[in-house]
């Protein structure tokens, strides 16, 4: 089985405009995300897919200083972006990454892995609620073709995978039920807001390690329930 790593990643942002170069912990955002990213077994190629638009020259000029793969592509048409970077490849299976989840869990990436080679279905569900920015997504290269063939809508261009669950019947699937002590749907460990920022600095300085394993940062954050409170607060933008 040929699997790719996809991180999408770009310097504009509404609530947090350049979040995912920000320093964090010895490093930055970025580095974070590929470094863990590179711990998923299996994976033949780690890419990172942003937009051509020329704010996002920083991001290009970041992959070509780290010796990273990258893609530029439309800014809104975020499928077909996703799609074309992943076309030379041709790969059996593309996991999909987003650049602002610093923490995010290569031990449940590998455990999907594992389950889409037994099962080699379309996608995988991971069943139950986890903290936001520690989930990847893993789905057919074949289904994302036929995806971007027949989606129209903007949720659907937008949101790479968003069309394989709203019609869920239309593709082969597998549930994936995560390990207890990560189910803690409460906590954000993503990166969207200033607060989420300064709760993701606490943890890198905390542990100054970018391959701490994700539940740790959970235990530690349910141990200091005054830092999990910084951006307990946020709430996520819908998708539309």
């Amino acid at each position: 089985m040929k699997l790719v790593t996809i991180i999408q990643a770009r310097i504009g942002s509404s609530r947090l405009p350049g979040k995912v170069l920000k320093p964090l912990g010895n490093t930055d955002v970025l580095t974070y995300v590929v470094r863990r990213c590179r711990q998923i077994n299996g994976v033949a190629e780690v890419i990172i897919a942003t937009s051509n638009l020329p704010q996002d020259d920083v991001i290009a000029n970041w992959c070509e200083a780290n010796h990273m793969t990258y893609y530029r592509g439309s800014e809104q048409d975020v499928l077909d972006r996703f799609l074309q970077a992943a076309k030379p490849y041709r790969p059996d299976y593309v996991m999909r990454v987003t650049s602002d989840c610093p923490f995010v869990d290569y031990e449940l990436a590998n455990d999907l892995v594992l389950l889409i080679n037994k099962h080699k279905v379309d996608i995988i569900d991971i069943e139950t609620t986890l903290p936001r920015g520690l989930a990847v997504e893993i789905i057919s290269y074949k289904a994302l073709c036929r995806i971007y063939e027949i989606s129209t809508e903007e949720r659907h261009r937008e949101h790479v995978t968003y069309y394989a669950y709203e019609y869920k019947d239309e593709f082969s699937r597998v549930t994936y039920i995560p390990k207890e002590a990560i189910q803690v749907p409460r906590l954000r460990i993503t990166l969207d807001t200033e607060e989420d920022y300064a709760l993701c600095k606490t943890v890198a300085e905390n542990f100054n390690n970018p391959l701490v394993k994700s539940s740790d940062v959970i235990h530690f954050l349910e141990e200091h329930p005054e830092i999990a409170k910084i951006n307990a607060h946020i709430e996520q933008k819908p998708v539309m």
